[in-house]
């Protein structure tokens, strides 16, 4: 199953390219659902019956794969979905011909299997390939309307990404070498099966160095503070469905890179290196965000300086650490994934039917797009972390893991420039929900039935998992916090 979730979004998008426009938008579907059951398949079977290995150690999924397996099945569908109108909608309107609608769906179906690699392979250096694949495959899409912003976006986001991956290749080189002299020659010494055996110890000094290379070049492509200049720019130039994928599922699976090597290092260094790393970076881009976001112009733009303070807020909950950190960012992990890909896809929508990503010209959404505009303040409330939805548990449980590991400074910081962001997004989006009508006229009514009817999904994780949590589902973010302690997954 494992090698098929690979496969099948490949095959997917190679025959949607080669097909005609209808029989395209069938295939897209069909292959989404497709990879989107095998990727939960496979999240059942973990959850049920613990780690999984196959294909000659070549795929490793365990718990925290599981995870991110789940988060890219969810929003995947979602955006897929979201994709049929989008895509409609831009050839309609003349803004992607049939030749852009091919490479679309193309290079969407590439992008979904090199995330699910990046979750699954259990190579440590193959895992940085994918991770490289991602950025060259998404840049694609960055880049689709092929109009001097998009292309300086994408440009921008394949210089400074390639540039911080090359410092993670050094990183993994460097363990490499720790590795091999601990271990002997050998294809599996960069085995995270290998390397996560807590008893393992390489060399310190190596480890150290190979660690600080890894943070700074997985920063880059998590999107942490100061290696986070493409993000916004990416973000807001992307197709709204891609930007929901980069947002949501991308920075994710860059995470778990970086987790995944931070574990590996923690069971050589046992100090509190790494732990300051994530901290320090973490703190940074929540206090970065805040201006940004505070004075601008453009709510795409605005949304993913929110992605760059929410992988902060991850960076922080990893360096709090303890049972109950690492299992609070988990969840605030899975949490973002729903709430900002919801945002970014009713984001999709307003640009849509406003035709401008200016926040000063949205006006009256709640009554011009009813349904979009209830989804664009829930998913803002939501992601500002206000209850009782999902964020404000995850978040909640990140302030008290704070206080309770000795964190006092850095989780009282962190609340202080939360509740300041949630004042900044609240001032452009109540303005764009509330504000009375702009001197352009707007149609009343949704873009189309594909546009809206997906948001559904994120928005009932959105509100549910704010109220309850399913016993399966901590159970399985337990698991993967037992990991991430330098416990054996259960």
């Amino acid at each position: 199953m494992a090698l098929l979730a690979v496969i099948v979004p490949i095959i997917t998008g190679l025959l949607a390219f080669i097909s005609p426009a209808r029989l395209r938008e069938w295939i897209h579907l069909a292959g989404s659902i497709a990879t989107s059951l095998i990727g939960l398949g496979l999240v059942w079977q973990v959850a049920k019956h613990g780690a999984m290995t196959s294909h000659n150690q070549f795929f490793h999924i365990d718990a925290l794969s599981a995870i991110v397996l789940m988060i890219v099945a969810i929003v995947s569908l979602t955006t897929s979905l979201h994709s049929i109108g989008y895509v409609r909608h831009e050839e309609a309107h003349g803004l992607l011909n049939d030749q852009q609608s091919k490479q679309y769906y193309l290079f969407y179906h590439l992008f979904i299997a090199t995330m699910v690699f990046v979750a699954v392979v259990n190579n440590m250096g193959l895992l940085w390939v994918g991770i490289e694949a991602t950025t060259i495959v998404s840049a694609f899409l960055v880049a689709l309307y092929k109009k001097g912003e998009a292309l300086e976006a994408a440009w921008k986001y394949l210089i400074i990404c390639s540039t911080g991956i090359a410092f993670a290749l050094l990183g993994v080189i460097i363990l490499y070498a720790s590795s091999v002299a601990k271990l002997g020659a050998s294809n599996q010494v960069l085995n995270w099966t290998v390397l996560a055996d807590a008893h393992l110890m390489l060399q310190p000094n190596l480890v150290t160095l190979s660690f600080v290379f890894i943070m700074v070049g997985f920063g880059t492509k998590v999107g942490l503070a100061p290696m986070h200049f493409w993000l916004p720019d990416a973000h807001s130039q992307a197709p709204s469905p891609v930007s929901a994928l980069l947002s949501g599922v991308l920075l994710n699976c860059a995470m778990l890179g970086l987790i995944r090597f931070g574990i590996v290092a923690e069971h050589t260094l046992h100090n509190q290196l790494i732990q300051h790393l994530f901290i320090g970076f973490g703190l940074l881009s929540v206090v970065v965000a805040f201006p940004f976001m505070l004075v601008q112009k453009d709510f795409k733009r605005m949304l993913a300086f929110s992605t760059v303070e929410h992988m902060g807020i991850i960076a922080v909950a990893l360096g709090i650490g303890g049972s109950l950190g690492y299992s609070a960012a988990l969840l605030q992990m899975f949490n973002h994934s729903m709430g900002k890909s919801m945002l970014f896809l009713s984001a999709g929508n307003v640009n849509q039917k406003y035709k401008t990503k200016q926040i000063p010209r949205v006006f009256s959404l709640l009554r011009i797009m009813p349904f979009t505009g209830v989804v664009f303040l829930v998913g803002t409330l939501a992601v500002t972390g206000v209850p009782p939805f999902n964020i404000f548990t995850s978040e909640l449980a990140i302030f008290v893991a704070g206080f309770r590991q000795g964190h006092a400074l850095a989780t009282s910081i962190l609340i202080f420039f939360i509740a300041l962001i949630f004042a900044a997004m609240m001032f452009h989006v109540t303005k764009m929900s509330f504000g009375a009508e702009g001197g352009e006229r707007v149609t009343k009514g949704e873009i189309s039935r594909w546009s809206a009817i997906p948001l559904v999904l994120p928005l009932l994780f959105v509100v549910a998992l704010g109220l309850y949590m399913p016993e399966s589902f901590t159970q399985l973010i337990h698991h993967a916090s037992v990991i991430l302690t330098g416990g054996n997954d259960v």
